[in-house]
């Protein structure tokens, strides 16, 4: 283990590992089999990097998520790590270079998606390579009782046969009892080592709040706690309308979303990390290698998708050991929302097939053929065209992306494409005119000298470098020759990409996975149901109904969940209350958020006396909607 604290501190800054990170390493290092189910907040990823580094050879890591993949890639390049990644949209001929450097090049880290164990010559590729270790990553994608189950995941055990003397390691932040099982099984790990570090999270309470106006309840407790926040919302749209909001009542707020672009992300997350912006607004996009221990509040304005999901991201609060909360906001309509978001757009085997055919129709490939064929592609065009409902279209394309059939990159990209109109002598006029522009101009005619005879595709990125400037730079210049007339100009924004990773087949393609898709959705259905009884438990510690659903048995309650402060608080005299609200009700009529501002006492409390008095003739609503004191 001396050799991993040494590679620990020389590569990552830190003097000794997180609690279960040691055992788990040693198990490695000693060659055995190793299963780790760790929370959120656990660094799962330096259980098999720190090993592979201390292992001769290749550490070979399987991952469903590029996106994942490309962030952990990025973070061990920048530790002069060599790192490569396979991703499911990566052509033949690019994959051959990319595995050809891998062989040759002294990488220590190969990612790979599942679906490429798939494909025959990479597999062959694979086995030539000095593997030193096999690690799976999200290993609950592997049951089709986890979310996002992929078939491709069943196929990993058969590195086996190839690597039998190698030592697996699956890992995975949240799984069930039944997936825990299935992930040993289906992995056909040898007699592995169990870790499991417990998901109770005693710094964090788990609250669940009713309230009908939710930006009224979101304002109260960001000023009752006014350190680093995140709001998770539900759509990219509520993303920018919650922080426009919150910064128009007074708070700092950003917001980020898949959508964006990827200078804007850096830049909005820049602003967080530093706590320039006390709140982040952001879709469940939000959230992956983020690892700010000094939030102190997540906040979940909609009901989530499944509480694996509520978890992860309710435990990005509190990773410092200070105290915390994770609060759910909870309306009477919510319900019914979540249903129609989650359950409403699932798509059928007919719906699937459709999509599917449709697909292959809008990009024209022929029967029998498609694969490895790459297009750029705008779900709300495709959508349109053939009058598919956008949300469930969009859960059959990530379906068949997960079973491997197509490969769906949601990145953001922007693409100038110009050509210039007026003279060379102009131009050239035009830049001594103007030498605050002559880098970047000359490093365009330098780089495309056909940009003169025709519409040329511009990699800004490439020309802001080569000019030592900034990709904004050079597109705020474009446009501003586009509006002088100098160039043509045109932007394009793509925020998908499709490649096709099989021939078409339609039904035969279709059929062989609608058993699965049958499976996710009954998963799914009961994913939703788990998260409903959550919120409506009102007998329960809401810590304990968590790790409940976890496996994980419990002998107390937490002390510190909404229930718990509930049960545990003292009851005031209501005789108290009413007195207090009778004082404020004499002054003058007042609406019921203006007398909980005004009385010092529970919301809820004042709330339940407020209904009492009403029944009993003490008060009554005027025109206005307020409260008034019945003479």
């Amino acid at each position: 283990m001396q050799e991993a604290l040494q590679i620990l501190g020389k590569y990552w800054g830190y003097s000794e590992f997180r609690p279960v990170q040691e055992e788990i390493i040693h198990s490695v290092l000693e060659k055995k089999d190793t299963f780790g189910l760790m929370p959120t907040g656990g660094g799962k990823s330096l259980c098999f990097q720190v090993p592979g580094m201390v292992f001769n050879g290749i550490c070979l890591v399987i991952s469903p998520l590029v996106a994942l993949m490309k962030d952990q890639v990025a973070q061990l390049q920048n530790r002069n790590i060599k790192a490569i990644a396979l991703t499911g949209s990566i052509k033949s001929d690019e994959m051959i270079q990319l595995l050809d450097n891998c062989q040759f090049g002294n990488y220590k880290f190969l990612y790979l998606s599942p679906e490429r164990l798939e494909q025959e010559w990479i597999l062959e590729r694979i086995k030539a390579l000095p593997i030193s270790m096999i690690a799976v990553d999200e290993a609950h994608c592997v049951s089709q009782w986890g979310h996002d189950f992929r078939p491709s995941y069943l196929k990993i055990k058969n590195l086996k046969i190839h690597f039998p003397k190698i030592p697996f390691i699956a890992l995975t932040a949240s799984a069930t009892p039944q997936i825990q099982k299935d992930i040993v099984e289906l992995l056909s790990l040898d007699n592995p080592v169990v870790f499991k570090q417990s998901f109770a999270r005693t710094n964090l309470g788990y609250h669940v709040v009713n309230a009908e106006d939710k930006l009224y309840k979101i304002n109260q407790i960001l000023i009752k706690n006014q350190q680093s926040s995140i709001v998770y919302v539900r759509n990219r749209k509520s993303c920018h309308e919650y922080a426009a909001k919150l910064n128009q009542m007074g708070f700092k707020a950003t917001y980020y979303h898949g959508g964006l672009p990827v200078k804007e992300k850096e830049s909005n997350m820049g602003l967080w990390m530093k706590n320039e912006a006390q709140i982040m607004i952001a879709t469940s996009a939000f959230g992956m290698g983020i690892d700010k221990p000094d939030v102190k509040t997540v906040i979940h304005v909609n009901l989530p998708e499944n509480l694996e999901s509520y978890y992860q991201e309710a435990g990005r609060a509190g990773r410092n050991g200070e105290k915390a909360f994770g609060i759910l906001i909870h309306s009477p309509q919510d319900t019914i929302q979540a249903e129609s978001q989650f359950i409403a757009v699932l798509p059928d085997v007919s719906f699937l097939k459709l999509v599917y055919v449709k697909l292959c129709n809008y990009f024209q490939i022929a029967y029998g053929e498609g694969i490895n064929e790459e297009y750029a592609f705008s779900l709300n065009q495709f959508c349109a065209k053939y009058q598919l409902p956008v949300l469930k279209a969009f859960n059959a394309l990530q379906f068949l992306d997960r079973q491997g059939i197509i490969a769906l990159s949601n990145e953001y990209s922007e693409k100038a494409q110009i050509q210039f109109i007026i003279e060379s002598k102009e131009v050239i006029r035009y830049i001594s005119l103007h030498p605050e522009d002559e880098l970047v101009m000359t490093t365009v005619l330098r780089a495309y000298p056909g940009v003169f005879d025709m519409q040329v595709n511009i990699n800004t990125a490439f020309v802001a470098k080569k000019a030592g400037t900034t990709e904004a730079k050079v597109l705020t210049l474009l446009e501003k020759l586009g509006e002088s007339q100098i160039i043509d100009y045109l932007a394009q924004q793509n925020e998908s990409k499709i490649t096709f990773l099989e021939v078409r087949e339609d039904d035969r393609t279709i059929n062989r996975v609608a058993k699965y898709l049958e499976k996710q959705n009954e998963v799914k259905k009961g994913q939703l149901a788990s998260v409903i009884d959550y919120v409506k438990d009102g007998k329960e510690c809401k810590s304990n109904l968590l790790l409940h659903y976890f496996g994980e048995e419990t002998t107390g309650q937490c002390g510190v969940c909404s229930y718990c402060l509930a049960k545990n608080k003292v009851v005031n005299n209501k005789e108290e209350i009413q007195d207090a609200i009778r004082r404020v009700l004499n002054e003058k009529d007042l609406s019921s958020r203006e007398i909980v501002e005004m009385v010092k006492f529970e919301e809820r409390e004042i709330l339940d006396i407020l209904r009492q008095m009403l029944e009993y003739h003490i008060i009554s609503i005027n025109t206005k909607n307020q409260f008034t004191l019945n003479k």
